[in-house]
């Protein structure tokens, strides 16, 4: 496929994102640092941050001694400067959180999702919860550069449509993205769970400055996201890292995909629940928590089948990093962390180079719903290759 070039109003949008990300990564560097890491000459970068300074976003905030001993001015991202809210709709609930520019939720706010909800009463019901929590916040609807929207796959961008999420029954190319900017004036960036924490991990987590990883998503299903070179990998249609539909076990059971044995299939709450014959997925983690011998069990299992999928992951892609994260991962974090890294430590074929990092991802269950407000911030800022080189 052929590749055109770019304008330089591009180039300089982009230089400019690659400066404040290094001053939002670091938030505590001198002009002459960014103009060494960036490879960008020292007057870009300081008719750059010139103009960031004049726009508010960033701020010089004390000042270090160099090597030669003239001081150099510290730079920090203004975080009230931008504000977004994120919007995680699951199945079971909606969440929603007004973020400053450092991606810190300010304030958050739920309610339960009514079973078998139609499309216009959960267009209604984010609405009515955007507007509580900027009220609760104290924030002007002007100042909000958007609404991050992270919701169950598969979702088609182009159109900015769920296209039959497999837990919302009847919801066929629902566009959801236009139902929402009408219904709260605000632009709306799309995308699902699993993708938008990964991007809430690269803005306030566990990925933060991290040029490679995976992100293994555990709520109803278990879903993914995938960072290569700093960017996040979305594939051709645009939902790339189904993480939890790769099959690890030949004879498994049938999945709703198609498939036999996928991942999913084998350690999503529905799965362990059937394992253990217990009422909930609350009494499952909580049993396994306690040492239940029953749940202790179904749980190693799952998080062996886990470790399986992480290896293949690990294998394929070569990546430095492994997050898993998500609401669904709650009290089960130490068990599944550990199978996983006992696994990358002993089963990749690289892995007498170097040990794939796993770490559990520290926004915990407010994964997808602080990577919603990511979403936007990610879009509004961060340096995107797409944009600089058009296919």
């Amino acid at each position: 496929m052929r590749r055109t070039g770019t304008n330089l109003p591009k180039v300089g949008q982009y230089n400019r994102a690659v400066v404040l990300d290094q001053i939002q990564l670091a938030d505590g560097i001198s002009r002459v640092e960014i103009a060494e890491l960036t490879g960008l000459t020292p007057q870009t970068v300081s008719s750059i941050v010139r103009k960031l300074i004049t726009e508010g976003i960033v701020r010089e905030d004390g000042a270090t001694v160099s090597s030669g001993g003239k001081p150099r001015t510290l730079l920090r991202v203004n975080a009230g400067a931008g504000l977004a809210v994120g919007v995680h709709f699951d199945p079971s609930q909606i969440s929603c959180v007004v973020a400053d520019l450092l991606g810190r939720p300010m304030v958050k706010l739920q309610q339960p999702v009514r079973p078998g909800a139609s499309p216009a009463e959960i267009t209604n019901a984010v609405a009515g919860l955007v507007s509580e929590v900027l009220a609760t916040a104290g924030v002007d609807r002007k100042r909000v550069l958007g609404l991050g929207l992270a919701t169950p796959g598969p979702i088609d961008q182009t159109l900015g449509a769920l296209v039959g999420p497999p837990q919302l029954m009847g919801w066929t190319r629902v566009p959801l993205k236009e139902m929402l900017t009408e219904a709260t004036g605000l632009p709306v960036t799309l995308d699902n769970d699993a993708t938008a924490a990964a991007i809430g991990e690269c803005w306030a987590g566990a990925g933060r400055g991290v040029a490679d990883f995976a992100y293994f998503f555990f709520g109803a299903g278990v879903g993914g996201g995938l960072i290569l070179e700093n960017q996040i990998y979305r594939g051709g249609s645009m939902n790339a890292a189904e993480f939890g539909h790769q099959s690890v076990q030949a004879d498994g059971p049938e999945c709703y995909c198609g498939n036999h044995g996928c991942l999913e299939s084998l350690i999503s709450p529905k799965a362990l629940v059937a394992a253990t014959g217990m009422e909930s997925y609350d009494a499952v983690r909580q049993a396994a928590a306690d040492g239940h011998p029953v749940a202790v069990e179904a749980v190693e299992v799952a998080a062996t089948h886990l470790a399986t999928a992480v290896v293949n992951v690990a294998n394929i892609l070569d990546i430095d990093l492994v997050v898993l994260g998500g609401h669904g991962l709650r009290h089960l974090e130490n068990r599944f962390r550990d199978a996983t890294a006992k696994a990358l430590a002993t089963r990749p074929l690289a892995r007498s180079i170097r040990t794939v990092r796993v770490e559990v991802s520290p926004l915990g269950a407010d994964a997808a719903v602080v990577g919603a407000a990511a979403l936007v911030l990610h879009t509004t800022y961060s340096p995107q290759v797409s944009e600089l080189l058009s296919l």
